[in-house]
């Protein structure tokens, strides 16, 4: 089984005055509208990470069956939301995903999902890497193998480090649209997404 750990803890600080996990996307906010493609994808275990406004990122996703963990550290950078979810996860593997890559949708997220599945049941340490035209994006599996070594690592924002030094057990998948590449940190790039996407 895969846990998939949604990052939605951060304070967008880039967006400006708002939550940019809140901001309209379709009939939802981002937030709601990546969790409910990580649903549709039948990840076997979804937990949220929530830190900065934490009763409004629950709110916005109460309607979805998710569970939550709330991470009191989320100031201290990205590496503490993801140890939190780690903490809390039964999977063999965890997908660490971001609430903002709306774009991903349910096939591509059960894409990765089973590429990742079929090459574990081969290399137990297996990290999960998906890739657009040579270009590595987000979201990474990582093995529960390295639970340890994810839960006491320094790096602050994210476990690049500790994915590099494993680079032997690397699995890239090759994805079919750029949208592994494609965040929303600042207020031009959800505008830029809404003009592709939204009618």
């Amino acid at each position: 089984m895969l846990t998939a750990i949604l990052l939605a803890a951060g304070t967008s600080r880039r967006m400006g005055d708002d939550n940019k996990l809140l901001l309209p996307w379709k009939d939802r906010t981002i937030v709601a509208a990546t969790a409910a493609n990580l649903l549709a994808a039948g990840i076997g275990e979804i937990i949220v990470v929530t830190g900065y406004e934490a009763p409004k990122i629950t709110g916005a996703l109460e309607d979805l069956p998710l569970r939550f963990i709330h991470n009191p550290a989320y100031s201290e950078g990205m590496t503490s939301s993801i140890r939190a979810g780690v903490c809390d996860a039964n999977g063999d593997g965890f997908m660490i995903c971001l609430a903002d890559m709306v774009l991903i949708s349910p096939a591509e997220y059960a894409q990765l999902a089973a590429a990742w599945e079929k090459a574990h049941a081969l290399d137990s340490h297996c990290i999960g890497i998906p890739e657009y035209q040579g270009e590595k994006g987000n979201p990474v599996i990582l093995p529960a193998t390295l639970r340890k070594q994810i839960l006491s690592h320094p790096e602050k924002e994210g476990c690049r480090q500790l994915v590099r030094h494993y680079q032997a057990h690397h699995l890239l998948i090759p994805m079919p649209h750029d949208h592994i590449l494609r965040d929303i940190d600042r207020p031009e790039d959800y505008t830029l997404l809404s003009k592709l996407i939204l009618p």
